[in-house]
């Protein structure tokens, strides 16, 4: 049962990934989260657009908890950057769930929420940077960095392409190895 905002959130990103931000209508947003648009305006007065932000909020907190938090804890840089690849794992369910921040910022929609996906990529990039820094592993460390992001991101989107999600830990594996390699870890 929906009581709160927050509950909404969840059926909204299944449907901004489904559709895009574009094609989701109110008609399939209202079906998908069971609620009349009285109901979601009430939830979301700003419409469409409010539901969005508040889905790319929820995406930026858990990666805020779940990614770059821990690469920036103190924690041996091995082991920031094993949960790192094993979270991305979990949350992209190993392939089949596709990056909604990076989907929005191929569309047309990225100028509207330019800031909160320029956010979520910087910051990504700039907690993996300074975690390969601080680790004295890598002489090149934003480059390391966002070729890491990258190729993440790429694996989702090659993976997609090839309609084969069995790839991409597969993929993310060999990354971190040639990662951990780079940083001489292993």
């Amino acid at each position: 049962m929906i009581s709160t905002r927050a509950d909404v959130v969840p059926l909204l990103a299944d449907v901004f990934r489904s559709s895009g931000f574009a094609g989701a209508s109110l008609s399939e947003i209202s079906q998908a989260t069971g609620l009349g648009k009285g109901s979601l305006y009430n939830f979301f007065p700003g419409g469409k657009e409010e539901m969005a932000e508040a889905v790319l909020l929820d995406v930026r907190g858990w990666f805020q908890a779940r990614i770059f938090a821990p690469l920036k804890s103190a924690a041996p840089l091995d082991e920031r950057l094993s949960l790192m690849f094993t979270n991305v794992i979990g949350y992209f369910e190993s392939g089949h769930r596709i990056c909604l921040v990076g989907a929005f910022s191929l569309g047309a929609e990225r100028d509207k929420f330019e800031k909160q996906i320029r956010g979520y990529f910087v910051d990504w990039t700039e907690a993996l940077r300074q975690a390969l820094e601080e680790g004295g592993h890598s002489d090149h460390p934003q480059e390391l960095a966002e070729e890491v992001v990258s190729g993440i991101q790429g694996a989702l989107v090659l993976c997609r392409a090839l309609n084969d999600p069995s790839r991409f830990a597969a993929i993310l594996q060999r990354l971190e190895d040639r990662l951990l390699k780079e940083c001489g870890l292993r």
